[in-house]
């Protein structure tokens, strides 16, 4: 069983889900919606710091109908109040308090005992008199409707998210579970928002298509609705938690040396795009595995053997372009012995000589492989491999997939993306806002990272970390490639947190994977 995913479930699905779980018991409701207030308090303000830090006064606005998402962001309010003192909480009853269900009204009589002149409230029938509607807002929690909405809106919701959508004044908006007026069947006024944190279980509605505008990025808020791999179905998506990176998070044993921990070839670069392979090596050797060798370009490799003392750099031939030489070939045949895993493609180019160079070494190795970038290409991925090689993982972006799928659609969905896996024989890691893992049978996603990933490199970055877990003894490929893939995410998280998502680098990725890995 998987310690290390929980199924998305459709809406319908996860009202099934906690309705056995919790039975209707108040006392249980009333424990779970604590430990989401908990969570949520915290996480809202934990992703406020890609802004900076929460300013004094923070202004809190609150959205709140009369289910438990309403009692869910009521209850994060006061955790916000708890550890951020000079804040005010301004509620909005979108229905009145009067309609507010027990367990949300005990939330809010919380937030009054906690906040007291912190905490200003109305009903939005009475809003004639609330000047506050148009001032600045640091914060706005979404809480109206949650997964049993169905369309349309009861009056005066559709008002309310009309409202707020207009409204030019907040710095950060999050939605609790579902951004209000999306489910199942979703109606046409939705609350867009910047952060989703879904609660307990992760809804299938976050991750469609049509809905990506709407829902911003999205948080899992794991409650222990799931046991370790509970409910995961290999034919469906599934979500990615952090405990994937658990294996690589405790001691190492004491008996080993370098060679306990894999040897890893890569094979990138080229004279007119250098920096992919530095930066791929670069991550490579904080992977974890215990060698890396790097085969780049001759007129590149001395400054790389600098740059990077902790590879073993190997000169290759160049072609008059600047890519690596076919010529060059024995320098990897004659040393593939020494490797446990292989890393080709990053800045290697589209020479002509170069893809050949590219498409025999996939046919030849029998190594677990990854290949990124400039090897992503239709000539390179079909080619077939011997009995007992290796697996092959592609990690391309949109682009990078559509050229390689030539016989497939471009909808980049979880049928489009299995059935181009199986095809190929190929794991792939399809890159963005959400990345979606998949062997052809297992889907998992990736919520982790943000637009911070979005800048050139960064794919090079998450190539070496995948790269150096393949090449770790006994790996298993497809976990190898959760790993990377979630810690590349998971240092990017803490990067935006700690310096912003705007003026920082690729390579400041680098410098997170140890925060990371210690949970600071």
């Amino acid at each position: 069983m998987m310690n290390y995913a929980h199924p998305i479930l459709s809406c319908r699905q996860s009202i099934s889900h906690e309705s056995g779980l919790l039975m209707g018991q108040e006392k249980k409701e009333w424990v779970a919606m604590c430990a989401v207030g908990r969570e949520l308090g915290w996480s809202l303000l934990r992703d406020y710091q890609e802004i900076g830090a929460p300013p004094e006064p923070l202004k809190v606005l609150i959205l709140a109908g009369k289910g438990h998402n309403a009692g869910d962001a009521l209850l994060a309010a006061g955790e916000i109040l708890s550890s951020h003192e000079n804040t005010t909480v301004f509620v909005i009853f979108v229905y009145g308090r009067h309609q507010l269900k027990p367990l949300v009204g005990r939330a809010f009589e919380q937030l009054l005992e906690k906040g007291g002149e912190r905490v200003e409230y109305f009903a939005w029938s009475d809003r004639g008199e609330a000047a506050m509607l148009e001032e600045q807002w640091n914060m706005c929690i979404d809480g109206i409707v949650g997964m049993q909405f169905a369309p349309p809106f009861r009056p005066p919701g559709d008002e309310v998210i009309s409202w707020i959508n207009a409204h030019r004044k907040i710095d950060f908006r999050a939605a609790v579970d579902l951004p209000s007026g999306l489910s199942d069947a979703s109606g046409e006024d939705v609350f867009r928002t910047d952060f989703t944190y879904a609660t307990g279980i992760a809804k299938t509605p976050l991750f469609e298509k049509a809905n990506q505008q709407l829902v911003g990025r999205v948080r899992y808020i794991d409650i222990g609705f799931f046991a370790s791999g509970e409910g995961v179905d290999p034919q469906t998506e599934n979500i990615l938690l952090p405990s994937v990176l658990d294996p690589i998070r405790g001691l190492r044993r004491s008996q080993t040396d370098k060679r306990s921990f894999g040897h890893l070839f890569i094979i990138a670069g080229s004279r007119s795009m250098p920096g992919a392979a530095l930066m791929a090596a670069q991550a490579a050797v904080r992977s974890g595995v215990g060698l890396v060798t790097a085969f780049v370009p001759q007129s590149v490799c001395g400054y790389f053997s600098a740059a990077l003392p902790e590879a073993m750099w190997v000169p290759w031939p160049e072609t008059t372009d600047g890519g690596l030489a076919m010529e060059g070939y024995d320098l990897l045949r004659s040393r593939i012995k020494r490797a446990t895993g292989v890393l080709a493609g990053p800045g290697m180019g589209d020479g002509e000589e170069t893809q050949a160079l590219l498409a025999r070494m996939t046919g030849e190795i029998m190594l677990p492989t990854v290949l990124d970038a400039d090897a992503l290409r239709e000539g390179v991925v079909s080619v077939p491999r011997e009995a007992g090689a290796g697996r092959l993982i592609v990690t391309p972006h949109f682009g990078e997939f559509t050229r390689m799928n030539i016989e497939g659609g471009s909808d980049f969905g979880v049928d489009e993306i299995r059935s181009f896996s199986r095809r190929m024989g190929v794991i792939t890691v399809l890159k963005g806002p959400v990345t979606r893992i998949t062997d052809g049978t297992e889907v998992m996603l990736s919520t982790f990272g943000g637009p911070l990933l979005a800048r050139g490199g960064s794919g090079d970055v998450l190539s070496g970390l995948v790269g150096g877990r393949v090449a770790a003894p006994g790996a298993v490929p497809l976990e190898a490639a959760y790993q990377g893939v979630a810690w590349h995410g998971l240092a990017a998280d803490s990067l935006a947190r700690r310096r912003g998502a705007v003026a920082v680098k690729a390579t400041d990725l680098l410098d997170e994977l140890n925060s990371v890995l210690r949970d600071e």
